[in-house]
């Protein structure tokens, strides 16, 4: 049994951790943390979780965590998180951070996209990047596990098998990503109340979202050649689920079934990535509360570009979903153990 903690768990993030993590057989969640909750038991919090866990939230402290757990997710703020990884290693734990504080390798880019000297920049190195189909091998033995953010997910998984195809101009990436509200965490914020969200979509931060230089580095990773995209996130009137449209100019064109061949060849092993068939499109409807990713492909022959679509879970395989598929390879287990439940739909 694997007793795990989790540090901030009243957001959304920590409630996912907790729905997933309460039904894993080979888990006991040994510890929940909440400055703003501590001494009030999670069914207060969280009254869908009523009778199915009987524990209060606790007082932040490594110390005294550390006894009674063996793998820690910690679902703090950016910024936040670096203050206590290297206290968690030190203790011999091992860490599954959900927040971009480990994610990008160079402190310099660190501090120009989150404006924050990082409090452990010789951590960086050694953590990895926890996108589970593409890092698998590394995870296996990683202490520090950097869960990808959820728009990096959608869109690297989109993209990857391209990377060393040949196909593309790695200079012609356009990307627009539609993201649920609950992307942007449970903090109170007058754009996200209701009358302000509801029937209306809106782009933000166009040219400086902070999953840019993730992305970035890891396509670039993949690619063995520096890549760099236009990314346009937008908020749509819906609580989770991320749709990703990607746009890429073709050094060679290939019609569309040949480009599923492609795709069904490179993930033919992956349980979360499922490639539609020619003519069927992504929809968040088919990937709300599971852990997939669904890619669709199509060829605009008209103006010589590759399209791309993914749809994800923000909270499942673009957060919690993805931590615990990472803590699964972690411990050796079967990798979709406690992951296998299908999309809520309708």
């Amino acid at each position: 049994m694997i007793h795990v903690g989790i540090v901030g768990g009243s957001g959304y993030t920590g409630s996912e951790l907790l729905r997933i993590l309460i039904a894993h057989p080979k888990v006991k969640i040994s510890v929940i943390t909440s400055e703003r909750f501590s001494g009030t038991n999670i069914s207060e919090i969280f009254p869908s979780l009523k009778d199915l866990i009987n524990i209060e939230f606790k007082k932040l402290s490594p110390e005294e965590m550390s006894k009674d757990c063996d793998l820690f997710f910690l679902a703090l703020p950016h910024k936040v998180a670096m203050s206590f990884v290297p206290l968690l290693l030190k203790n011999k734990k091992r860490v599954i951070d959900l927040s971009a504080d480990y994610r990008i390798k160079d402190k310099d880019i660190y501090k120009r996209w989150y404006f924050e000297v990082h409090k452990s920049p010789e951590l960086l190195k050694n953590s990895v990047y926890g996108l589970s189909e593409l890092n698998r091998e590394k995870i296996k033995n990683a202490r520090l596990v950097a869960n990808p953010g959820c728009y990096s997910t959608s869109i690297i998984l989109a993209l990857a098998p391209m990377m060393k195809s040949g196909l593309i101009d790695l200079d012609s990436i356009i990307i627009d990503s539609k993201s649920g509200i609950s992307g942007a965490g449970r903090k109170l914020d007058l754009s996200f109340h209701f009358p302000e969200a509801y029937n209306g979509v809106r782009g933000y931060k166009p040219t400086g979202h902070r999953h840019i230089p993730e992305i970035e580095q890891e396509l670039s990773l993949l690619a063995d050649s520096s890549v760099k995209i236009s990314f346009v996130p937008h908020i749509v009137p819906m609580s989770r689920g991320i749709l990703s449209t990607i746009y890429v100019r073709a050094n060679e064109l290939i019609d569309t079934n040949e480009l599923i061949d492609i795709y069904k060849k490179y993930y033919q092993n992956e349980f979360f990535v499922r490639i539609l068939e020619k003519g069927k499109l992504p929809d968040t409807h088919h990937v709300i509360g599971s852990n997939f990713c669904d890619i669709g492909l199509e060829v605009d022959t008209r103006n010589n570009r590759f399209i791309i679509l993914s749809a994800i879970d923000n909270l499942v395989k673009g957060a919690s979903g993805q931590a615990v598929q990472n803590m699964n390879i972690m411990y050796n287990l079967k990798e979709n153990i406690g992951l296998e439940n299908p999309a809520i739909f309708p």
